[in-house]
């Protein structure tokens, strides 16, 4: 007995038809609505350091992106509480959380050490000599300048 795989749908028929799909999707969508509305109560240096994380049984939890904006907002929530209230969308908050999550960054890769011959080195200073544009002169001068030691060669 072969697998058949069942037919490739569109991405549209899926959010619309797969119920988990349907419901992160209705989830993303509601999350995205609370989003704007907490911004617009936010003053606009606060924004880009602030998302809103849930919004359950009263309780909106805001993810901060470090101590600093946690702490500058904290002193601000009794003010973001009543402005929030009046929305129809939060007319039951009753209390705000703000929890510290650092913006994830990707690590640098280590930087790459250039060793080059003493052949190349020489070949790639010559050509610099014959260049008259003084940038690149000065680029392929650098490049020549890392060339292996000469312990490295034997």
């Amino acid at each position: 007995m072969a697998y058949r795989p069942s037919p490739a749908r569109a991405p549209g028929t899926l959010l619309r038809e797969a119920r988990p799909l349907k419901a992160l999707f209705n989830q993303a969508q509601r999350l995205a609505q609370l989003q704007r509305l907490v911004e617009s109560q936010l003053q606009p240096a606060a924004r880009e350091h602030c998302r809103v994380a849930t919004w359950r049984e009263g309780t909106l939890t805001l993810v901060v992106t470090d101590g600093h904006w946690a702490t500058r907002l904290r002193y601000q929530q009794k003010r973001l509480q009543r402005q929030l209230q009046q929305l129809d969308a939060f007319v039951n908050l009753n209390r705000i959380l703000f929890k510290v999550q650092p913006v994830a960054t990707t690590p640098r890769p280590p930087s790459h050490v250039i060793d080059i011959s003493d052949k190349s080195a020489e070949t790639i200073q010559a050509t610099a000599q014959g260049i008259s544009d003084p940038n690149l002169r000065a680029a392929l001068e650098r490049l020549a300048s890392h060339r292996k030691s000469k312990k490295d060669n034997s």
